[in-house]
């Protein structure tokens, strides 16, 4: 298969080819988990690279699933530094079903359609959501505009893995996100198997390039001691944090059942899940009466490095049915922390490979409580082995997810989607920044 890693060569010519490039993804600063940090470093970085960007995005509200306070109007717009971002309204459901989170990508991408402006040389469409590739479309100028797509989900899998829909519907989406795909100079997804699924989907695979999601986050300096007490995580129990959304994907009332087990025998472990998302109420009442899980609202920047440094084991979680639609976010700042993962995903999940690759934990399999429970209780309790995992993750973050490699991939990546259709700009010598 030819879609492997970022494969356009990067040439040395320094001449300033400055490109007009539009993003259009729902989600973006001040967002900080979930594909927003992507795309907003995705956006910096071409900015910070020489390019003018400009942004069309949705209203904060991920993963409270609630607007954020002072984001009011129809639209609204700001700069980023040079990047000129505007926002239009869309619902935003307090229950996302399926039925309500295709109604608010709907109204996003007609919405993001109907604005008016100079085209650009680059349209670039972030999926989820997918319907912002009709969005790209509408904006592409033809013999002028290149359409890129950024896959940081799959539909063709999210439908059917997350039961949101029926199979009938979910072969209904794998359509549609074939039809949209094809119509894209190029897509970049974030890993391997993405790229293996989408040439089954019948992507041709010339059209493919990999670019993978980076470190987001920083190596938290503060002493895990005094983190663990400031959180109030007693010196001796072992702490197995989950740090991110929870939604119906993470299928986190494995974490609530392994907790149960701990409560139930000695021990001294203590299970933390951190964050927010569609599905916290109803885990916070399954969890009613289990006295070793903690909820905790989602940390400002550095707290959350902090956090996630002092604890023993850092859990990921997928829901049984999950397998190929994601590569979950949160494994680039997992393995920014040096601490060991204990994974519970599908053994062909991208997840897994992630684990496998790196070194950073081990797995084991999804809806098994019992595992996760048993996994947690021998890593937390091997220190050595542990800290041994949690470098080995660091060293592999160094090594392949840095935002300056992201950088330069996606200069390369861009520039050669406008050269390729227009002529114009091609490939050049990155000139620094980074997402």
């Amino acid at each position: 298969m030819a879609a492997e890693q970022i494969a356009r060569p990067v040439s040395q010519d320094t001449t300033p080819r400055r490109l007009e490039v539009l993003v259009i993804g729902m989600h973006y600063a001040p967002e900080s988990t979930g594909n927003a940090p992507y795309t907003t470093g995705m956006a910096r970085g071409l900015a910070s690279g020489g390019h003018s960007v400009r942004v069309i995005t949705g209203y904060p509200h991920y993963p409270e699933w609630k607007v954020r306070t002072g984001y009011t109007g129809l639209r609204t717009q700001h700069l980023d530094g040079d990047i000129a971002v505007q926002r239009v309204r869309h619902p935003v459901p307090a229950v996302p079903t399926a039925a309500r989170r295709v109604l608010m990508d709907l109204v996003f991408s007609v919405h993001a359609a109907v604005l008016r402006g100079p085209r650009p040389d680059v349209v670039i469409a972030v999926s989820p959501v997918l319907l912002s590739v009709a969005a790209g479309i509408r904006w592409r100028s033809a013999g002028r505009t290149a359409l890129g797509v950024v896959t940081q989900d799959l539909y063709c899998h999210a439908l059917a893995e997350t039961g949101l829909a029926s199979p009938a519907w979910a072969q209904m989406g794998a359509q549609l996100e074939r039809a949209l795909l094809s119509r894209a100079d190029g897509v970049a997804v974030i890993h391997e198997n993405f790229a293996r699924d989408l040439v089954e989907l019948g992507i041709a695979p010339e059209r493919l390039s990999i670019i993978r999601n980076w470190s987001h986050v920083r190596t938290s300096t503060a002493d895990p001691a005094a983190t663990r007490k400031r959180l109030g995580w007693a010196p001796g129990e072992i702490i197995a944090l989950h740090a991110g959304n929870m939604g119906v994907k993470q299928g986190l009332g494995n974490v609530v059942d392994a907790a149960r087990l701990a409560s139930c025998s000695p021990g001294g472990v203590r299970y933390v899940l951190l964050g927010a998302g569609g599905e916290r109420r109803h885990l916070e009442e399954a969890a009613t009466g289990v006295e070793s899980l903690d909820f905790m609202d989602p940390l400002p920047d550095g707290q959350f490095e902090d956090a996630l440094a002092a604890a023993d084991v850092l859990v990921l979680n997928e829901a049984p049915s999950v397998a190929a639609m994601s590569v979950p976010s949160k494994l680039t700042s997992y393995f920014a922390s040096g601490r060991p993962i204990v994974a519970a995903t599908a053994s062909h999940s991208a997840a897994s490979a992630e684990i496998a690759r790196s070194g950073a934990g081990v797995r084991v399999d999804p809806g098994s409580p019992d595992a996760l429970h048993a996994a947690v209780c021998r890593l937390g309790r091997d220190a050595p082995r542990g800290r041994a995992m949690g470098m080995r993750g660091l060293a592999y973050m160094r090594a392949n997810l840095s935002p300056q490699a992201a950088a330069a991939a996606y200069g390369a990546w861009v520039e050669g989607l406008a050269a390729a259709r227009t002529g114009i700009g091609g490939p050049r010598h990155s000139r620094g920044g980074g997402p």
